[in-house]
């Protein structure tokens, strides 16, 4: 399989895909999959192009899900290798999304494709779930879907996202959940004035910091077997006009929690509140909340995949819950069973982002093992 999927990830990785572009990727993808006799539904939304790809039918429904948009590539001067020439250097692939995540859907395709030559007649279904803005605003993609697949009345029992989970070697982490993410975007008004006439004003820097300081050591929760932690980052502050002799009218604070299963979005709204409210402060405050947490606990299918990586890798992976958000977020509120796996991420969305094609190439045997096992 490996001139496959070295040829598929070097086509995708030599168009320039910045987000929400994807500019003939998911085309590739689409004719991969036809060929090997599955069904392609497109489903674009705004500027966002999505694809569904079916084959087989009933249950269990088993998707793969990823991404063909990447972030920009910053300073071309700074890379060694053109970002979007795909060149191999030794066992490495070079370019933007070369490892998140367009070398791990090359891998997942083949790895698709071969499963179903071998068994064209598989219980269940396999399905391809594509988006086009996972690194965007990630609102007309797989959010969309979803909610398309589920007016339809069409489900996914297993979602395999091929984000690049692995830290130091490949399969040493599988994630089986996320953490939720909600921003709060706060205002505190005051009165502008002179600094030499505080006493004809209100500085809403001086109001608010006992305020914001109660609210940065707050203990949300102590986490769980399954994840760390709550925690709370102050991502952005300003206040003033930049000059030295005035009085700040208002005071912008910027933060974001990255929540445990242990808390819901309502409750740290009302405890974010109560504490702005026990201030006394004149405040506007608006929430933005990206996902909630989900967890797929060890069953069948984090199992087998747990198997394959072990059998194929000889690597016992850490189970984890880290990181980011993903679009599996999206996927699990329709009951499915979410796993994320893929290459090593310690290049992602940096200079000379790379993957190794050694490891591509095992990515789609360990995809093929777990495969065998649930739908063989």
């Amino acid at each position: 399989m490996q001139h496959e999927i070295i040829s598929l990830a070097q086509a995708l990785i030599r168009r320039a895909s910045i987000s929400p572009q994807d500019l003939g990727c998911q085309t590739l993808i689409a004719e991969k999959l036809t060929k090997c006799g599955f069904d392609c539904e497109w489903m674009p939304f705004g500027d966002t192009l999505n694809l569904w790809a079916t084959h087989g039918q009933g249950s269990p429904c088993l998707a793969f899900a990823g991404h063909t948009d990447v972030v920009p590539v910053g300073d071309e001067t700074q890379w060694h290798y053109p970002p979007f020439s795909a060149e191999i250097v030794g066992d490495m692939l070079y370019g933007r999304g070369a490892a998140d995540m367009k070398g791990s859907l090359a891998a997942m395709v083949v790895a698709a494709c071969a499963f179903v030559q071998q068994n064209p007649n598989h219980k269940g279904k396999i399905a391809f779930l594509i988006t086009s803005d996972e690194e965007a605003a990630a609102t007309d993609g797989t959010v969309k879907v979803v909610e398309r697949l589920m007016q339809r009345g069409e489900t996914i029992d297993y979602c395999m996202v091929g984000e690049p989970s692995s830290s130091n070697v490949l399969g040493d982490v599988v994630k089986n959940g996320r953490r939720g993410s909600i921003t709060g975007d706060l205002h505190v008004f005051g009165i502008q004035g002179h600094v030499a006439y505080p006493h004809l004003a209100e500085n809403p820097v001086h109001k608010a910091l006992k305020a914001l300081d109660e609210l940065v050591s707050i203990q949300w929760d102590n986490g769980n077997e399954y994840f760390p932690p709550t925690s709370l980052q102050i991502a952005n502050i300003h206040a003033g006009t930049g000059s030295n002799n005035v009085i700040p009218g208002e005071l912008f604070v910027q933060f974001n929690l990255r929540f445990s299963n242990e808390q819901t979005a309502e409750k740290i709204q009302q405890r974010v509140t109560a504490l702005l409210e026990h201030y006394g402060l004149n405040y506007n405050l608006q929430w933005r909340l990206s996902g909630n947490p989900f967890l797929t606990p060890e069953g069948e299918f984090v199992n087998a995949v747990k198997n394959a990586v072990g059998a194929v890798l000889n690597v016992e992976p850490k189970l984890d819950t880290g990181g980011g958000t993903s679009d599996g977020r999206f996927i699990a509120q329709m009951g499915a069973q979410v796993v994320e796996f893929g290459p090593l991420n310690r290049t992602i969305h940096k200079v000379d982002e790379c993957v190794s094609v050694r490891d591509l190439c095992a990515l789609a045997h360990v995809h093929l093992h777990w495969l065998k096992q649930l739908l063989g």
